[in-house]
């Protein structure tokens, strides 16, 4: 049962004959005030059982099964009424607030043994599982003062995947990739790099790379030209201990760092080599390998959307473990992390060479946007503390870089927007260098 707000006028209202009785007659006024609450109670009870059984609805929906994160999706709920009287009243469909789901309720009318058909509109503003469990449901009287009301369990879920900006950035570095793989040849033979063709010799091109026996055969000039090779192993590990839960920006350093995976690993099923995905911190959280072509990223997306940042510390020994059980031989492996302090590094650093020495090694952080700013302002002794402070966690943070070059490996930091291009370029400097 709930009362409306017509309930509340009207035992309101009440106000205006207690004042005239006890003013022309002779009555106590709490006489009269009992007597019109009495009226009012009856009323409403008198309504509440005119009122149809919202128990008698069942509840049917239609969700898609995955959205991507800040994009609109509409989802359906169908209401057939089982009973015997018309339904009036209001329904309310109990998505998480995350969800962005309206907070305005939907009005029913549904006669006797037919269905309608309520559309709720989502805004996820979070990704993951973003669930209902029930759906709120009132049947209002015919006097509109009560009414009946019910929660009717009907689960629903929405998966709301990462939303892949940074897929701006995919259409150039794919014209790079063609125009390495094709027009322009590499003329220096390198680990990862593969015969294509001979071509006559023009000045300014590597005489490392001249085929004599094709020379005197020809009688001019050959070059060997050689182009990437393609079926390596590129293996990502995302690092989702507590340094992954940092805010950086608009978001999380997580977010950030899947944006990086997301784009490397579609530029990399361009290029024809074989992506493997690990999410760890102590355990697996999100692992994909052995997918190719145009199920890579749907793939990707999906393992990645429910994951969370965990507030314990990353097993490094136990990371790189993974790595090695993905392929048995990763060209290239790349590391998603924030190691700032040194302190906090040393596991990090200490377990690079179970890595490095076997294929190339790639560590990408995600940096502040703000910190070169704070550290600018120095005007009051409260930003001379802050602009030290920030001095301070950039110097950590280059002294880890230097660590990590030292171990054979690359650093790349950058704030979120700059990391996944920068990830992605890199990427491809190895191809073109025949490193890769």
């Amino acid at each position: 049962m709930y009362l409306t707000g017509r309930a509340a006028l009207l035992t309101a209202f009440g106000v205006v004959p207690v004042v005239l009785l006890s003013v022309l007659a002779d009555v106590a006024a709490w006489a009269v005030v009992g007597g019109w609450l009495a009226l009012s109670a009856v009323l409403a009870a008198v309504d509440v059982a005119f009122a149809a059984d919202p128990r008698r609805l069942t509840v049917a929906r239609r969700i898609p099964r995955r959205a991507r994160l800040g994009e609109r999706v509409e989802t359906e709920l169908w209401l057939a009424n089982a009973g015997t009287r018309r339904v009036r009243g209001l329904v309310r469909d109990a998505w998480q607030p995350t969800a962005g789901a309206p907070d305005d309720r939907l009005r029913i009318d549904i006669p006797p043994g037919e269905r309608r058909r309520l559309v709720v509109p989502l805004l996820p503003r979070r990704r993951g599982e973003r669930t209902t469990e029930f759906v709120a449901v009132r049947s209002a009287g015919p006097l509109g003062l009560a009414g009946r009301q019910a929660r009717i369990d009907a689960r629903g879920a929405l998966r709301v995947l990462p939303p892949f900006a940074s897929r701006r950035h995919l259409p150039s570095r794919i014209a790079r990739l063609r125009e390495l793989d094709g027009n322009t040849s590499v003329q220096v033979r390198g680990q990862g790099t593969e015969f294509d063709s001979l071509r006559e010799y023009v000045r300014g091109d590597d005489v490392r790379s001249i085929d004599w026996r094709a020379t005197a055969r020809a009688g001019t000039t050959m070059l060997r030209t050689w182009r990437p090779e393609r079926d390596r192993h590129v293996v990502i590990l995302v690092d989702t201990g507590r340094t992954s839960a940092a805010r950086v920006g608009d978001g999380v350093r997580l977010d950030a760092a899947m944006e990086a995976a997301l784009l490397l690993s579609a530029l990399a099923s361009r290029a024809g080599d074989h992506v493997h995905l690990v999410m760890f911190d102590r355990v697996v959280r999100a692992r994909v390998t052995g997918v190719d072509g145009p199920a890579l990223l749907p793939a990707l997306v999906d393992a990645m959307a429910p994951v969370e940042s965990q507030l314990i510390d990353t097993d490094w020994d136990g990371a790189f473990a993974q790595v090695r059980a993905l392929t048995s031989r990763p060209s290239l492996v790349v590391v998603l992390t924030a190691q700032d302090a040194p302190e906090s590094a040393r596991g990090f650093l200490g377990s690079l060479g179970l890595v490095s020495r076997s294929a190339r090694l790639v560590v990408g952080s995600v940096t502040d946007t703000a910190l070169h700013e704070l550290a600018a302002q120095r005007a009051t002794g409260e930003e001379v503390y802050r602009a030290a402070a920030v001095e301070r966690t950039l110097r950590d943070a280059a002294h880890v870089a230097s660590a990590i070059g030292r171990a054979g490996g690359d650093a790349i930091a950058d704030t979120p927007e700059q990391l996944p291009p920068r990830i992605a370029d890199r990427y491809l400097e190895l191809k073109a260098a025949g490193r890769l």
